[in-house]
C-alpha cells in the first residue's frame, strides 16, 4: 500500500508543478533525486545555498521528523503535502486510512483503494467535494406549477360546497425565492427561504365571477355577457424551512441521486383580485372587469411544502394547512399546488 501512496503523492506533486501559476510558484531552483527500492523516490528541491549546507548534515529519519506530518485522530487523515500560499494554505496530498481502505486526495482528484476483498478496487474521481457539497451556499430559484383547492374533509374541488371548480391549465403557481443552504452533514441540508408567490385561480366555468359581497365572497352566474376567463389572484410574501435529504451526495454520485426535501412555510398575502373578461351579447369587443377581493382571502397562509429531485430535474408541491377564505366563509377551501423548480 505505500508504494500506492508514494506514487499518488508524486503524482500529485507533478501536477501541482505544472498546474501552478508561474507568477506565484517559479523560482530557480536546484533538485535532488533520491531512489530506493524498485520505485520509490523522493525529490527535495533546494533554493539556495545554505539549506543545501544544512541538507547535507541530515539523515532521512531527520527529513521525515522536518516534515512534522500530523494525522486527525478523529478523520484519520494525513497532510502529506501542503503549500502557502497569498490566499492562505492549499492543501496537494491528503491522505485517510481506515483498516483497508484508502482515500488519497491529490488537489482535485480523489482515488479510492479499497482491499477488504479478494481483488484490490480502484476508483478514481475528478472534481473536489467541497465544491460539490459546499457547508454552505445560496442560490436563487423559480417555482411554476398549477394550482387547485380541495373542500375541508374532502379529497375534490369545492363544487359541493357552490365554490366553482378550476381549470388545471391556467391556474398558474409562479414563486421566486432566494436560498440559504446549511449543511448539516453529508448529503444532510437546513435549507431556509425568502420569496414570492403568486396564486391563480381560474374557474372551469367561464360565466361565473367572483364579487366582494356582504362579508364573505360570492360567485355570481353572468347570463347578459358571453364570459370568455374568470379567475382569482393572490400574491404572498413567503418564508420556508426546509430539511434535505441528497442520496446522490450521500453516495458520491453528485446530481444523479434521489433527494427529498419537506419542511413547513408561512407567508402574508400582499394582494388580491378577481378578474373576469367578457364580450357584450350583441358583439363588441374584450372587456376586462376587476374587482378587490382581498377582505375576503386570509391574509396570512402556511403549511406544508415537500420537494423531489432525480437527476437535475426537482418537483415541488404545497398544501395550505389554512384556507384559502377568511374564518367564517362558506367556502372553506385548502389551496394545493405542484409543479417544477427551475
Amino acid at each position: 500500500m505505500k508504494k500506492y501512496i508514494l506514487l499518488f503523492c508524486l503524482l500529485g506533486l507533478v501536477q501541482f508543478a505544472f498546474g501552478s501559476s508561474s507568477d506565484m510558484y517559479q523560482a530557480q531552483n536546484d533538485s535532488i533525486i533520491v531512489e530506493f527500492g524498485k520505485s520509490g523516490k523522493i525529490i527535495l528541491v533546494i533554493d539556495n545555498k545554505e539549506d543545501f549546507e544544512r541538507l547535507k548534515n541530515m539523515n532521512v529519519n531527520q527529513i521525515i521528523r522536518e516534515l512534522d506530518l500530523e494525522v486527525d485522530e478523529q478523520t484519520g487523515e494525513l497532510v502529506v503535502v501542503e503549500v502557502q500560499g497569498k490566499k492562505g494554505s492549499r492543501e496537494i496530498v491528503r491522505v485517510r486510512e481506515d483498516g483497508p481502505e484508502t482515500e488519497v486526495h491529490i488537489g482535485g482528484i480523489k482515488i479510492y483503494v479499497d482491499e477488504s476483498g479478494k481483488d484490490t478496487k480502484v476508483k478514481v474521481e475528478t472534481g473536489s467535494r467541497r465544491r460539490l457539497d459546499p457547508p454552505f451556499r445560496t442560490y436563487f430559484n423559480l417555482d411554476l406549477g398549477i394550482n387547485n383547492y380541495l373542500s375541508a374533509g374532502e379529497t375534490s374541488t369545492g363544487s359541493s360546497t357552490g365554490a366553482p371548480a378550476v381549470k388545471g391549465w391556467g391556474s398558474w403557481n409562479v414563486g421566486l425565492n432566494w436560498m440559504a443552504s446549511q449543511r448539516l452533514s453529508k448529503g444532510f441540508h437546513w435549507d431556509l427561504g425568502l420569496g414570492v408567490q403568486w396564486y391563480n385561480f381560474k374557474f372551469e366555468n367561464r360565466d361565473i365571477q367572483a364579487i366582494r359581497g356582504d362579508g364573505d365572497i360570492e360567485f355570481i352566474q353572468r347570463t347578459d355577457v358571453n364570459g370568455f376567463k374568470s379567475k382569482i389572484s393572490a400574491s404572498y410574501l413567503t418564508a420556508m424551512s426546509l430539511f434535505k435529504l441528497d442520496f446522490g451526495q450521500m453516495n458520491d454520485q453528485g446530481k444523479r441521486g434521489f433527494r427529498i426535501a419537506a419542511g413547513p412555510y408561512a407567508g402574508y398575502r400582499l394582494g388580491g383580485r378577481s378578474k373576469y373578461v367578457y364580450r357584450s351579447l350583441e358583439g363588441g369587443g374584450r372587456r376586462k372587469d376587476f374587482e378587490t377581493v382581498g377582505t375576503h382571502l386570509n391574509n396570512f397562509r402556511y403549511g406544508i411544502r415537500g420537494e423531489l429531485g432525480v437527476g437535475r430535474v426537482n418537483f415541488f408541491t404545497t398544501y395550505d394547512l389554512n384556507t384559502l377564505f377568511r374564518t367564517g366563509s362558506q367556502y372553506e377551501l385548502n389551496p394545493i399546488a405542484f409543479g417544477i423548480i427551475f
